[in-house]
Parts: structure tokens; C-alpha cells; sequence
């Protein structure tokens, strides 16, 4: 049982948008939609993914305009709908939300570090704190692995929900998050075993 695999999920991370291009915070799911440059990342993700004969049996999403419309290119490829996952959601920004990284280095350099750095509930910064958005999407993550015994799945999201996943599996301190580096149009993929986790790629970009 030990090296007999749950499951095996590939997770792409949506496309470039003007927000990313900014480096923008936002928490927001029905705004903004992917850019020019979005849809060519989300083009050769989906070239490499039929190169690489990644087998599948199930897309999921997360909510946002973003991760649904990179979501239509995979179902596109695989010929099959995607199923939403409501609370599959980034981590909420707080007083940072709308904010360029450069605005805040400049207004509130405090509460990037709180950011960053702090796993606990900071009053000052109002956000999701580290610690709870890792236990969150963990749980949906474990959910979706017992759903799908023996199969392979895509789930399509957020940088941020591909970090949280990298920690939870890896046993990452949860304030070295922001260490785990995921791009836009990239692929992570992750073998999910009874009571472990392999990291088989990350944050990778094809390059064509």
C-alpha cells in the first residue's frame, strides 16, 4: 500500500491577466479575464499536455473567469466538461486587495511582510492567514484525491492554490509558501499515495 497511488493530479495554473502582468493583489473571481498573453500560455500548456500524453478522467476548476476560460481549452483537448469547485478559491487579500506589489512596498511595507512571513491571523493586514488557507485548500485537495481512487485528474487554478497544495503535500513550513514559485500557464503535477505525497513536476513552462 505504500507505494500503491491514490490518485495522480496534474494542476495548471490559469493564464496570464493584466492583474498578474501588474502583480496586482486581488481575491476577485469575476474580474479580469485572461489577456492576450494568457491565452497563448494557456495554448502551449495545452500543446504540451497532448505532447506529454497526459491521460485524464476528470477537469475541475476553480470559479473564477480566469481558471474557467483556461478551463476551456483543456475541455477543448480532453472533449469532455469541466466540474466547478465553488471553494476552490485564492487566498483573500485583506487590506492588500487591489494593490500593486509595488504600491504596498512603497505605503506598507508591514503588511507585506505579514504577507509573506506570518502563518497566523494578523488584526492589522485583515487577510486570510497562511495557516488557514493551506488547511483549507488541503481539505478540498484530500477531497477531490478520495473521489477519484486510481484516476488522474486536472484541476485548473490559481498560483496561489498550487503553492498551498506544494506545502500541504510536501510538509513545506507554511511560511515558506511564497518560496514555492508558480507562473502562469504552467503545469505541477502530484502523485497523492495512502499516507504520503510525490512532487513529480512544478511550475513548469513549455517553451515551443
Amino acid at each position: 500500500m505504500y507505494f500503491s497511488r491514490k490518485c495522480k493530479v496534474t494542476f495548471i495554473c490559469h493564464g496570464a491577466t493584466i492583474y498578474s502582468e501588474e502583480c496586482r493583489f486581488s481575491d476577485v473571481e469575476n474580474y479580469p479575464q485572461l489577456s492576450e498573453s494568457g491565452q497563448e500560455e494557456v495554448e502551449r500548456i495545452c500543446e504540451f499536455i497532448k505532447r506529454r500524453g497526459v491521460k485524464n478522467n476528470v477537469i475541475y476548476s476553480s470559479p473564477a473567469l480566469r481558471t474557467i476560460q483556461t478551463a476551456k481549452y483543456l475541455e477543448k483537448l480532453y472533449k469532455q466538461d469541466s466540474i466547478i469547485i465553488d471553494n476552490l478559491r485564492p487566498r483573500k487579500c485583506g487590506k492588500l486587495n487591489g494593490l500593486t506589489l509595488e504600491q504596498i512596498e512603497n505605503k506598507f511595507p508591514s503588511l507585506l511582510e505579514s504577507w509573506f512571513n506570518n502563518p497566523s491571523y494578523d488584526e492589522e493586514l485583515e487577510a486570510e492567514s497562511i495557516d488557514d488557507f493551506i488547511t483549507h485548500t488541503k481539505g478540498i485537495i484530500d477531497e477531490i484525491v478520495n473521489q477519484n481512487i486510481g484516476n488522474r485528474v486536472i484541476i485548473v487554478t490559481y498560483p496561489e492554490v498550487i503553492q498551498a497544495a506544494i506545502c500541504a503535500a510536501l510538509e513545506i513550513p507554511h511560511n515558506k509558501i511564497a518560496k514555492i514559485f508558480i507562473k502562469t500557464g504552467s503545469a505541477t503535477q502530484i502523485s497523492y499515495y495512502e499516507n504520503w505525497a510525490s512532487l513529480v513536476y512544478s511550475d513548469y513552462t513549455p517553451i515551443f
